[in-house]
């Protein structure tokens, strides 16, 4: 969605408390009138992927680093989806948001399913950006680890960079994310940089913030186990689903290939689905598709969805 005059962006960080320690978020517009939007990002990501989603909205927008990652590194576990939408609810208390339309980018639409489900109270929709939907299981037979599944994504966390400069050289050589540079995704990959004390006695050293425990943990669950896939197809609430043609390295099809999401269609019939062209799987929420993910969350709030606490800051 363009807007005439882009909508102010100030910002401030949010530490709550839940099990364990403090979650780190931040808060867009905080007194800005307009339905709330609360917004959780992927398996190894952090809130800053939200930033440019941020930008292009009015109303007060929430973003979480999840239990494990960005500034919520230190939590410890459990790092379930359910432990995460527990967390995200307490981040919404703490921020004076009711009612909201929640935003979930690839594993943070799962996220945002556990919390619709748990806390139907906070939930007014649903907008599962290339995530949401239980993956299609591996072929019979196969045995495939993590590392086979998210491949340099595993690989990455494991890693220590000198700087900066290091790490973005990295990320410019993934093929979802060098094509399409720009300084949104510099940001966002500047703020997922944290010190590694593992190399103190070796001289300093830098790694990416997502804790490799908690993204496995997670990763397993993907599939719609524990009582997640019976959890989504009960839900009774807007659903929106944005796909993108193209998957984590850029290749065709995405995570959700036309079979795969027409079986799901069949078993979600108000589910609602846009797709969203000429994006991959990161460039739909921070390049070219984040105006189709800011429109559709414009729609749902000129429907009147959500609202804010009272008393709220």
């Amino acid at each position: 969605m363009t807007t005439a005059t882009p909508p102010t962006s100030a910002e401030q960080p949010l530490r709550v408390a839940v099990d364990g320690g403090e979650l780190a978020a931040t808060v867009w517009r905080a007194d800005a009138p307009g339905t709330p939007v609360v917004a959780i990002h992927g398996i190894t990501a952090n809130h800053r992927s939200f930033s440019p989603l941020a930008e292009r909205l009015g109303a007060p927008v929430l973003a979480v680093d999840l239990r494990g990652r960005g500034g919520s590194r230190a939590l410890p576990a459990p790092f379930s989806m359910v432990q995460h939408a527990e967390d995200v609810a307490a981040a919404m208390r703490a921020a004076g948001f009711g009612r909201a339309i929640v935003v979930g980018h690839s594993m943070g639409a799962y996220v945002a399913t556990r919390l619709a489900s748990a806390h139907p109270e906070l939930v007014a929709s649903l907008v599962l950006v290339d995530g949401g939907l239980p993956l299609r299981p591996a072929p019979e037979g196969s045995d495939l680890s993590p590392e086979d599944v998210l491949g340099p994504a595993i690989e990455r966390l494991r890693m220590t960079f000198p700087d900066t400069a290091a790490y973005r050289d990295f990320w410019r050589q993934h093929p979802a994310f060098g094509p399409y540079w720009s300084p949104a995704i510099e940001e966002y990959v500047d703020y997922d940089l944290v010190p590694d004390a593992r190399e103190e006695s070796e001289g300093f050293a830098l790694r990416p913030s997502a804790n490799p425990d908690a993204v496995v943990a997670n990763l397993v669950e993907l599939d719609g186990r524990g009582g997640y896939t019976e959890a989504l197809e009960a839900l009774e609430l807007p659903i929106a689903l944005l796909r993108s043609p193209r998957g984590l390295f850029d290749e065709s099809p995405g995570l959700y290939d036309d079979e795969w999401l027409a079986t799901w269609r069949s078993r979600l019939p108000g589910l609602e689905v846009d797709d969203v062209e000429d994006t991959n799987h990161y460039t739909i929420l921070m390049g070219s598709g984040v105006d189709a993910v800011a429109a559709v969350v414009a729609r749902l709030q000129a429907a009147g969805q959500g609202s804010r606490t009272e008393g709220a800051r």
